[in-house]
């Protein structure tokens, strides 16, 4: 049995993805399983780590502002196109499956007119351009948020949840060895910070505009994930100085880091929410404005209203994060109730499920 797993660009396409990969070959170690991907993008470095093989392709998003870079884009579409054909005629899988992302698209569109079974994951409660278009034609489309008819045809639709990596939340670490192993005081609270495996520049300059009130909090961990694209500005600043920050360009042990936080703040990317829910964390949201229809602000307000966590407004984030994030370590009976209520939207078996939903197809 063939699979072929497309899509990427960001974390939030590219470890459910390899969550998938490895769901399925739990259920049938005897399958093969190809990744495509768009060159340059994170799964090009990621899924190789992980043990799997990727072809890329070299297909870019297409901007919304009017740049030179739109100029090239019905050209590298056909050339992926071409590729995308290429290696299925050569692989010749029995089934693919799009995770959402830029390489999803040639991918699975080639797959449907060659009558390869195909599947869709979407992980966010807004639905991405690729997956909508992409919905015509395929046989399944895995869900994480209710209401998703509104965007796919609701006999495809399938409620899974976001495939989460079980190394996440299946593990053996105990809080003082999480702490250990990032080198933090033991004794001490702990919040994580950290914006997506890029980083975040408006949530960096909202720790940064707190860097009094974080002085004045020597009692508690800071892990500041500043993200591979701000690393080199931030580790000198104000708050890279304090002795109880810990500032990274990229955090590779998460399941570390998670078990040794008390409470996180970070973006409200699907497979971040996914995440806290199995880890069962309280957390605030800072959804990033710069997405498709604000989908981020439409996950954590999904969790807000049913208490599973509190939101701060990018736009508000340097005058309330800080204060918000310190006020909140300090209240543990709220803590607590966003504990209790956030586990409620984990789904420990996505990625199973998920891939049981793959070879039905097959």
């Amino acid at each position: 049995m063939r699979v072929i797993i497309s899509g990427g660009g960001t974390g939030g396409h590219v470890f459910p993805a390899i969550a998938i990969a490895d769901a399925i070959k739990k259920e049938k170690p005897e399958a093969e399983i190809l990744f495509v991907g768009a060159e340059g993008k994170l799964e090009m470095d990621r899924v190789p780590k992980a043990g799997y093989s990727i072809v890329g392709l070299p297909i870019r998003g297409f901007h919304r502002k009017l740049t030179l870079r739109n100029l090239l884009f019905p050209f590298k579409l056909l050339s992926s196109l071409w590729k995308a054909s290429k290696v299925i005629h050569d692989f010749k899988p029995d089934v693919a499956v799009g995770v959402g992302g830029y390489a999803s698209g040639p991918v699975l569109y080639m797959a449907n007119r060659k009558n390869i079974p195909t599947l869709v994951q979407e992980q966010n409660s807004y639905a991405g351009i690729t997956n909508k278009l992409l919905s015509k034609k395929v046989r399944k489309i895995c869900v994480a948020y209710d209401g998703m008819e509104k965007f796919f045809p609701k006999e495809k639709i399938t409620f899974t949840g976001n495939p989460v990596r079980r190394e996440i939340f299946e593990n053996d670490i105990t809080t003082s060895e999480a702490k250990a192993n990032l080198r933090l005081v033991e004794n001490k609270k702990t919040i994580l910070i950290f914006g997506g495996s890029l980083g975040a520049r408006a949530l960096n300059e909202s720790i940064e505009a707190g860097a009094e009130l974080l002085r004045e909090h020597s009692e508690i961990n800071f892990i500041w994930q500043v993200g591979k694209l701000y690393y080199e500005e931030y580790k000198r600043s104000i708050v890279a100085k304090l002795p109880n920050v810990t500032v990274l360009p990229f955090i590779e042990d998460m399941a570390s880091a998670y078990r040794a936080a008390d409470l996180v703040v970070c973006r409200a990317g699907a497979l971040t929410i996914s995440e806290l829910s199995l880890v069962v964390k309280a957390a605030i949201l800072v959804p990033s404005p710069n997405v498709a229809e604000d989908h981020q602000t439409k996950n954590a307000m999904a969790l807000v209203k049913k208490g599973a966590a509190l939101m701060v407004k990018d736009s508000e984030g340097k005058e309330n994060l800080v204060k918000t994030m310190l006020n909140l370590i300090d209240d543990e009976a709220k803590c607590e109730e966003l504990r209790k209520n956030i586990q409620h939207f984990g789904r420990p078996d996505a990625a199973r499920e998920i891939a049981r939903e793959v070879l039905g197809l097959v």
